[in-house]
């Protein structure tokens, strides 16, 4: 288990989140270690929940996912019980690629993606509206994506 980052584990995963396919011998080499104490710090990592997955990221234009929307989602009810109904079953709609609960005036914010314009429409008619507890949703259709990093902005941590 790891207790606190030191540096080499800082450029891991500064390496992992900028090419999650570097072999275990090009992120050895790249950090400025041998392979076997690469891989120790790489499990201990993953097992410390630091890294949480890997994936390949898409364009979701070229897959046939021409839209991206936001829908901020108010609530009647903000107990505990009533936030988890709706985080659960947010998790069974699969046009809803991230979501967060948020302070302020609205509770949630999704972002979507729909092959169309008529599928998000359908989406937030059938599913969104339809949901127990929904009170209030706003809907916006993203004109364009100008900025879309995965990961954190490693640099802008005080490490130590």
């Amino acid at each position: 288990m790891i207790s606190k980052l030191d540096a080499i584990d800082w450029r891991i995963l500064k390496e992992l989140q900028a090419d999650g396919r570097l072999t275990n011998v090009a992120l050895a080499a790249r950090v400025g270690i041998t392979p076997p104490p690469c891989l120790r710090r790489v499990r201990a990592l993953e097992e410390a929940g630091y890294i949480s997955g890997y994936h390949a990221n898409v364009d979701e234009v070229r897959l046939g996912f021409a839209v991206t929307a936001y829908a901020m989602v108010g609530l009647y009810s903000q107990s505990e019980a009533d936030l988890r109904a709706f985080e659960n079953r947010v998790l069974s709609w699969p046009l809803v690629r991230a979501c967060d609960y948020l302070a302020g005036e609205t509770d949630f914010m999704l972002r979507c993606v729909a092959p169309d314009l008529f599928a998000f429409q359908e989406f937030v008619t059938r599913e969104l509206t339809a949901a127990p507890n929904v009170a209030t949703i706003k809907t916006f259709v993203s004109i364009r994506s100008v900025k879309r990093e995965p990961g954190v902005p490693m640099g802008q941590l005080r490490k130590g």
